[in-house]
């Protein structure tokens, strides 16, 4: 975190891969639209780095996997409809929560930090899943990937939170586990921090521009109270 800089007021929390660990959700619901479509199952493995740029990216990953650019184009919104019906069949039955992630948002709501949830899952899956895992009643604001005219990379979203909150990006840090939070934080000029375990597309998170890796949402509220400790 920049010394001499703005206290933080708010934080935008991301959900895949930075409070749920919900690869084993996409396991379920991919692999059931793919037996719709009479394809073999696929691993963890092969969906993790697929997952956090959204359902229409990630359907026309999965289905790339077997078919052509004009057969996925065929099929596109079948296997959409299919995947959503399975997901929100098993929605949450086997995501967990990351340790850290109550506490962190305790302590987090204890210094007065508002809250909201950016991720670019839908809202009809963000919303209950939130609900479902207890995280729900820490968030003032939720906005889903097709909440808003563009999802992260794209800061829209977060430009859209500081509004809401009539803060200035500045006073506003993106916690999440991927590029995608961290270029749209960039671009909206808020700070970014990182958490080492989500999924970034399968990349080493050491290679996302932030300002700081933590180990967990108690290791970043605990780094936002030492920031805002230095501003007084």
């Amino acid at each position: 975190m920049r010394p001499g800089a703005a206290a933080i007021r708010a934080a935008i929390i991301d959900l895949d891969g930075t409070m749920l660990d919900t690869v084993p959700d996409f396991e379920l619901a991919l692999n059931g639209m793919r037996a719709d479509f009479g394809l073999a199952p696929i691993t963890q493995q092969t969906i993790e780095p697929m997952v956090g740029k959204g359902s229409e990216k990630l359907i026309r990953d999965v289905l790339a996997l077997d078919y052509d650019a004009n057969r996925i184009d065929a099929v596109f919104d079948e296997a959409m409809a299919s995947y959503q019906r399975h997901y929100l069949a098993i929605n949450g039955e086997r995501s967990v929560l990351y340790e850290g992630v109550i506490e962190g948002l305790q302590a987090m709501r204890a210094m007065g930090l508002r809250l909201a949830c950016v991720t670019n899952k839908p809202i009809a899956f963000a919303t209950p899943l939130l609900a479902q895992k207890g995280l729900a009643p820490y968030f003032e604001l939720v906005y889903g990937g097709d909440s808003l005219p563009r999802k992260k990379p794209d800061p829209l979203p977060l430009l859209q939170v500081c509004a809401d909150f009539d803060l200035a990006p500045p006073q506003v840090v993106a916690i999440g586990d991927s590029s995608n939070d961290a270029e749209a934080a960039r671009a909206a000029r808020c700070y970014v921090l990182t958490v080492p375990y989500g999924y970034n597309h399968g990349r080493p998170v050491q290679t996302i521009d932030s300002d700081g890796i933590v180990n967990s949402l108690l290791d970043a509220a605990e780094l936002v109270r030492a920031h805002n400790s230095s501003q007084n």
